[in-house]
């Protein structure tokens, strides 16, 4: 298989490849999806508890015959450690408050047959009020939000981590400011932090910013739009045909969806392309090449600026106040 097999060092000393494989989404065919990407050579995967179910299953089914896993898993969930090497996994917002970070870290590590995670992350600054439900709403479809304060989740997690429960420890979507403040009042500084990013939202200033911090950059939405749950970029073209992308792929022998990738790791990010669909699984797995410092360039052209995840209004909390994109 034509991929560079590209790794990045995270600030504990840590290796993480740059193309990971996400899961969100797709519960019923996780299983398969997650087998495939196995199968195909991903060492990455990122899960979160609150949608996906399946990843124990499919990691068990083929447990003996994976030599390196890695697993990943967002901030509604706890993460989840790797079968020969390292997994990272998120921490949901129910379970933010610092009584429920571990037990949910240990959870996570119960569903994976694991006793670590690579990487542990806290899904967003907000957090959602304690109890069984994921995704807790109020009767107008609203997220019903806790009272706990991030930076007394990451302390939590920050235990675990001196534990070796979590390897490492991170963030997703956090503003500059926010990621600031949880440095200036915590010990730990975070191994990574996973945001939206690709060639219509190209973040250059805030990707700096965090490199210049020691923290890793993942790119989720590597494809932006390509995702129909994003309404916002329904009426206009798929990201991945744009035609500069298209063109050079063409010099490459390589599709728009690959040159997004490449472009990411280009970049010293990892990115999590998510895909139900064997080939697709495999060429984004082949999306792990050296783009030309003249490609790169072109690319800064397509920049639209363009955000297509943003929940504050539905979680009642701003987000990316300040960031690339956000519409206020």
């Amino acid at each position: 298989m034509a991929t560079l097999d590209t790794k990045f060092k995270l600030n504990t000393g840590a290796e993480i490849p740059a193309v990971g494989f996400g899961t969100w989404q797709d519960k019923d065919a996780q299983r398969d999806a997650v087998a495939e990407a196995l199968k195909a050579g991903y060492t990455h995967i990122d899960t979160a508890r609150m949608f996906v179910q399946s990843i124990p299953n499919a990691l068990s089914t083929i447990r003996l015959t994976i030599a390196k896993v890695m697993v990943l898993n967002p901030p509604s969930v706890p993460p989840s450690r790797n079968l020969a090497s390292p997994a990272q996994r998120s921490s949901s917002p129910p379970s933010h408050h610092p009584d429920d970070v571990e037990p949910a870290l240990d959870a996570s590590l119960a569903d994976l047959g694991t006793d670590y995670v690579d990487l542990y992350l806290m899904h967003w600054p907000v957090a959602f009020a304690r109890g069984d439900k994921m995704l807790p709403k109020d009767n107008n479809g609203k997220m019903i939000n806790g009272d706990t304060d991030y930076v007394d989740t990451w302390k939590a997690m920050e235990k675990t981590f001196k534990k070796g429960k979590a390897k490492a420890i991170g963030i997703s979507n956090f503003s500059r400011k926010e990621t600031e403040r949880l440095m200036n009042e915590s010990e730990v500084v975070p191994a990574a932090h996973q945001i939206e990013v690709h060639p219509y939202l190209q973040q250059r200033e805030a990707c700096e910013w965090f490199r210049s911090k020691g923290i890793h950059v993942q790119q989720y939405s590597p494809f932006g739009n390509q995702n129909e749950i994003y309404s916002k970029g329904q009426n206009m073209g798929k990201l991945i045909d744009d035609p500069t992308l298209v063109a050079i792929g063409k010099k490459y022998n390589k599709n728009g969806a690959q040159v997004a990738l490449a472009w990411g790791i280009a970049r010293g990010h990892s990115v999590l392309p998510k895909s139900k669909t064997p080939s697709r699984i495999k060429d984004n797995l082949e999306g792990d090449f050296k783009l030309d410092a003249e490609d790169l360039e072109k690319l800064k052209s397509v920049d639209k600026g363009m955000r297509f995840n943003d929940p504050s209004a539905n979680f009642g909390w701003n987000l990316y106040i300040g960031e690339d994109g956000k519409v206020e």
